[in-house]
């Protein structure tokens, strides 16, 4: 069985490879570089799980139904005016930001601008940035019509990725938020979505566009932020408000997790997937929880990954997944092989439905979880 890979070639555009981490010597900072998507593409073509497809142009419409349309306008802008106003840069990075409250005046600057909306210096924006954060979004919503439409699971190997991006804010190398503008599609067109976001670090921006919403429920599985990126979100004890309240989960696990403690953590975000009993299920499908991985700690190998996509298919849904992050790149490959076989050729699930016996036993509920871990 093959899938289709929705996979834009504009995501060159976008190429950090250059870029050092800010007072160091180290490359590793922007690590976020075109090379990864052609290891994911080239590893899954090879292994023949995927056929690949061009995205059709879904206009910028989806995008402005979940993103604030100025915050739109100065990406799609912002490398051309910071040539005018300070000469042609090889790279923008915003580096002063407004915090806490929105200010009451808007910059004339594009600096200023940009830091209105950017909440880290690992956003950098190139020339050809602009069209990758479209394309990056259209391969989503592609993706998402092709489930809508009968196919029974899409791949969208999306670049940049996108689940660090908020409403009004980009950063953590995300810009525009391809989970959200693909669940938020389907969302309108009277589906119930449910995302499981697995990338080591917590999807913020998800949250944050779904967290007073209850036709979509967002649970994460992600390192705790306590004592990592994105720091300010991501703890048990968030859950919603209003009509979302009830609709977020966030499962956050100790530093060094390997598969004993993650494929259980798993299994619980799964039974609330079950008991939402959605239309579509939506997978943020980071890589970067593997063993070796420049920016996590977490300890997954080839054969964990094989089981969250067991686990997945387990489900039985419609199953739309979106890329994240995932940055080990001599193993980035053979990673996305092992859950993709997971996934479309599953064996029965090895993965326990209750908490193994360990020496801190793992509760059953979200925030006794969060509790423990960090004992």
């Amino acid at each position: 069985m093959t899938t289709p890979m929705f996979f834009a070639a504009q995501h060159e555009g976008h190429d950090p490879t250059p870029l050092r981490q800010p007072g160091t010597h180290s490359e590793s900072y922007y690590c976020e570089v075109p090379r990864r998507a052609r290891l994911l593409r080239d590893a899954l073509l090879a292994a023949r799980l995927v056929t690949e497809c061009v995205p059709a142009d879904g206009g910028l419409e989806p995008l402005l139904r979940v993103h604030d349309a100025r915050m739109l306008a100065l990406l799609q802008a912002a490398y051309e005016r910071f040539a005018v106003e300070a000469g042609a840069p090889r790279v923008v990075i915003p580096d002063t930001y407004s915090v806490g409250e929105r200010p009451r005046h808007w910059p004339r600057t594009i600096y200023g601008q940009l830091g209105w909306y950017c909440f880290d210096t690992s956003a950098p924006i190139f020339a050809g940035t602009w069209p990758a954060i479209y394309w990056s979004a259209q391969t989503a919503l592609a993706a998402a019509a092709s489930v809508r439409d009968g196919q029974p699971v899409a791949y969208a190997l999306c670049r940049p990725p996108g689940h660090h991006a908020h409403a009004d804010r980009f950063g953590g190398f995300c810009y525009v938020n391809n989970a959200g503008v693909a669940a938020d599609w389907l969302a309108r067109q009277g589906q119930r979505v449910a995302i499981v976001d697995v990338d080591y670090h917590h999807g913020n921006g998800t949250q944050a566009i779904f967290y007073d919403r209850a036709d979509v429920l967002f649970c994460s599985l992600h390192a705790d932020p306590y004592d990592e990126y994105p720091y300010y979100w991501g703890h048990a004890d968030e859950t919603g408000v209003g009509a979302g309240r009830g609709s977020n989960l966030n499962l956050p696990l100790p530093l060094g997790c390997d598969e004993r403690a993650y494929l259980p953590a798993l299994r619980l975000a799964l039974d609330r997937v079950a008991q939402f009993q959605p239309d579509t299920l939506l997978i943020s499908l980071g890589l970067d929880t593997a063993i070796g991985d420049p920016t996590g700690t977490f300890r997954l190998e080839a054969d964990s990954f094989r089981q969250i996509g067991a686990a997945f298919a387990d489900l039985r849904l419609p199953t739309v997944v979106i890329q994240e992050g995932g940055y080990r790149l001599d193993t980035l490959g053979a990673h996305a092989v092992a859950f993709f076989h997971g996934l479309l050729h599953p064996e029965p699930s090895t993965i326990n439905h209750q908490p193994p016996a360990i020496h801190h036993p793992l509760p059953t509920n979200s925030e006794g979880l969060a509790h423990e871990y960090r004992q």
